[in-house]
């Protein structure tokens, strides 16, 4: 499971048998959630999350979104 980068407690990851579309998967306490990588930010799932939290997850993963793209590519090209 290739671990992306951790801010604030929120730990963005990819699962090693993952699929397109590129997508994230952010683990935060008890929470997990999965978001598309598409022309914008798109939550796919989530379970465990407080509400302001999966907000907080989501800017963190819109503020990080060509890092998220370029190692999608890195590990799975």
């Amino acid at each position: 499971m290739p671990k992306l980068f951790e801010i604030d407690g929120f730990r963005f990851f990819f699962y090693s048998n993952d699929h397109e579309p590129i997508h994230v998967h952010v683990k935060y306490g008890a929470g997990e959630a999965v978001f598309e990588i598409l022309d914008e930010i798109e939550l796919r799932d989530s379970h465990g999350f407080r509400l302001h939290d999966l907000k907080k997850a989501e800017d963190i993963a819109k503020k990080n979104k060509q890092v998220i793209i370029e190692k999608w590519h890195e590990y799975f090209n």
